[in-house]
């Protein structure tokens, strides 16, 4: 083997290495693995750590889950995994919308995806309110 040949030959086998990393770094997640369940949370709204959810637009994380109030005041809990690439989502309040920085996936406010490249959606959380707690749980 000359030179030229042994060079050729690396340069494919380094290329080949590198595409099938990427392609596998974008595989991806699976909701259930990477996503809280067996979820039971009370939040105390009148507590400062949770503040923000007293407001429209407001977010908070605890435990892998982002909770909002979202723009009709309601409270919406999901994972807050992309599940394109583990990503932290952020809430968005001016399109209503959960949204990762990573790739640009887009979640609607029930988890699903609105836009990819995530394909499957955020596991949601049922909430519900009594004076200042807030329940989250699966």
């Amino acid at each position: 083997m000359d030179r030229k040949e042994f060079l050729t030959t690396i340069g494919v086998g380094a290329v080949a290495a590198f595409c099938s990393s990427c392609l596998a770094a974008c595989k991806p997640l699976d909701p259930m693995v990477n996503s809280p369940t067996n979820v039971d949370l009370t939040l105390n709204l009148s507590d400062p750590a949770y503040s923000a959810l007293n407001s429209n637009g407001g977010s908070i994380y605890v435990d892998n889950i982002i909770v909002a109030r979202i723009s009709d005041g309601s409270y919406v809990a999901l994972s807050s995994i992309c599940t394109h690439q583990g990503s932290t989502v952020s809430y968005n309040e001016k399109t209503n919308r959960f949204v990762c920085p990573t790739h640009g996936s887009i979640f609607a406010t029930n988890g699903a995806v609105i836009n990819g490249p995530a394909s499957n959606p955020l596991l949601s959380y049922k909430t519900t309110i009594n004076a200042t707690s807030l329940r989250v749980y699966s």
